[in-house]
């Protein structure tokens, strides 16, 4: 089947979301880049199963993830935050050691397009994807530019397709 005849199939596919704001400074109610995931997602059909926000702390993230992997309810996972370089950003540690399958090429086009909008200040993100348990799971910046970066142009334009993948 070609790419296109893939991506008509998979056209009524809803993604069922948990949606995580990995942060130590933020809270529901200043955290923009985790409003902005849910709206993204709800405007293209998807629904939102769970959303929250927790401490950049690798032990209680771990848990969430693995309460998430277990969940039916949910075939896809999006964080935020945590994915710099420096001591306290482990989101992307914790992520990949639950991987059945890595997508390189999501960081991979995450940081060339994110080059376009900030410069050589790209490489430091180590925004990732793969799958996980049967799911989906994307662990992008936490700025609301790169959210929506990684949102529109990466992520909402295949989850229905990668979501079709995993169900064959």
């Amino acid at each position: 089947m070609a790419y296109q005849e893939h991506l008509q199939s998979a056209k009524e596919i809803c993604a069922d979301c948990a949606v995580i704001t990995l942060s130590d400074t933020r809270d529901e109610s200043t955290d923009k880049s985790g409003a902005r995931i849910k709206e993204l997602l709800t405007e293209a059909g998807h629904s939102i199963a769970l959303y929250r926000v927790i401490r950049d702390e690798p032990r209680m993230f771990d848990d969430l993830l693995r309460e998430l992997l277990a969940d039916p309810k949910i075939n896809a996972i999006l964080t935020n935050g945590g994915t710099g370089i420096s001591k306290r950003d482990a989101t992307v540690a914790v992520v990949e050691s639950h991987l059945d399958q890595r997508l390189p090429g999501f960081g991979e086009l995450f940081r060339m397009l994110s080059y376009e909008q900030v410069g050589s200040g790209a490489m430091l993100s180590r925004a990732a994807g793969g799958i996980a348990n049967g799911k989906v799971i994307f662990a992008m910046p936490g700025s609301t530019k790169a959210v929506e970066l990684a949102m529109t142009r990466l992520i909402l334009p295949e989850i229905q397709h990668l979501l079709y993948e995993l169900q064959k």
